[in-house]
């Protein structure tokens, strides 16, 4: 029998990022062959479709576990630390795919179940390119599904404890890159130039407004500057800056709003100081929201192992698996990591850690969920 535990501390130890994951996806794969299953490699370059044919397509339903780490340098000595310089499972992925993993063997053991199920392993969820890519390779046609699932563990929530809610659940996140030309020159005669750190600050200082008077306040959004770059030395204005940044929200009425303001203010204060400047605005991640049958679903299978909260709020970050939602009904949930050391850490953190306890709950939860009527 596969020890989930050691071969999550194997994933952990050997972190592959991006599409890169050909160590990660044939280490899944071999396993979910071993086991009997319909294996399907390079679904979306390095993505994994395994196959329990139980039951008519028509009630065939997904479930969706993501497989890359994090460009991030591990700070824990833990035993199983990674072994790859600025590489690190910090968002649990490892243990998202043991879970699924587990899942899939208890599953494919178990001849009393009477539903198809396509368990899907995921590439670049972080970067937000691997749902569409596994979509545009024909995920939904080759595998057809009546409904799609997804889960994410939660530090500072308790083992054993559920959380998602009927719609609304995850934010979008869009990006923003702002060049703003100026005319530079020397620091001491700053009336021969057009200063566009003057201009780019003042850009800063507007765009706070979008959420504060151009939101109702009813909608939520955040618009953050994380990056302002200059050519400027210590006695030259310089002539270009570049203001980088991130923008969150529930509805894409919100992401319209805030691009178009943007755009607005960039334009007026240029006008104003006499500088130019282009805006790229994109949107990386969609709003995640939960169909209320799967929702309901979900919740079933959170109850019969665990505790479940049904309104928990919306959380902040963002989730590739917005994008399948996009194409079919599903659900989201979170599972607690616990609440002590390491597993409480926050996600990204560079001393987080997914909690190998958490590998029991996500398989009963899986398990539970095969079973619940959609």
């Amino acid at each position: 029998m596969l020890d989930l535990v050691a071969f999550r501390h194997d994933l952990h130890a050997h972190p592959e990022t991006g599409f890169d994951l050909g160590r990660t996806s044939e280490l899944i794969a071999a396993e979910l062959e071993r086991a009997g299953l319909e294996v399907t490699r390079g679904v979306g370059r390095t993505g994994i479709v395994a196959t329990l044919r139980r039951g008519p397509d028509e009630t065939a339903i997904g479930f969706r576990a993501d497989m890359d780490a994090l460009p991030i340098h591990e700070t824990t000595n833990l035993p199983y630390r990674s072994q790859t310089e600025g590489k690190f499972h910090g968002c649990g992925h490892d243990g998202h795919s043991a879970m699924l993993l587990g899942a899939a063997l208890e599953l494919a053991a178990d001849p009393s179940l009477n539903r198809t199920i396509h368990f899907i392993f995921q590439p670049d969820e972080e970067n937000g390119n691997g749902a569409a890519a596994m979509i545009a390779d024909g995920l939904f046609e080759r595998f057809p599904m009546a409904a799609i699932f997804g889960l994410h563990n939660m530090p500072g929530m308790e083992l054993g404890h559920f959380a998602t809610q009927v719609g609304s659940f995850c934010a979008f996140e869009d990006n923003f890159e702002i060049r703003v030309r100026g005319q530079g020159g020397h620091a001491s005669m700053p009336e021969k130039g057009i200063d566009p750190i003057v201009t780019g600050a003042a850009i800063v200082q507007q765009l706070q407004t979008i959420v504060s008077r151009s939101l109702s306040p009813s909608k939520h959004g955040v618009v953050s500057i994380t990056e302002f770059v200059t050519d400027g030395a210590r006695n030259i204005l310089p002539s270009n800056v570049t203001l980088r940044g991130d923008c969150r929200g529930f509805s894409g009425d919100v992401s319209e709003s805030i691009e178009q303001r943007m755009r607005a203010i960039v334009a007026g204060v240029c006008a104003a100081q006499g500088a130019e400047a282009e805006v790229d605005y994109s949107t990386s991640f969609r709003p995640l929201v939960n169909d209320v049958r799967a929702t309901n679903m979900i919740a079933g299978a959170a109850r019969d192992v665990g505790s479940l909260d049904t309104d928990c709020g919306r959380v902040g970050f963002s989730e590739d698996f917005a994008e399948f939602l996009a194409h079919r009904p599903g659900a989201f949930i979170l599972m607690g990591n616990g609440v002590e050391g390491n597993h409480a850490m926050p996600l990204h953190n560079p001393s987080y850690d997914f909690n190998d306890e958490a590998i029991r709950h996500g398989i009963a939860f899986w398990t539970s969920l095969a079973r619940q009527e959609f």
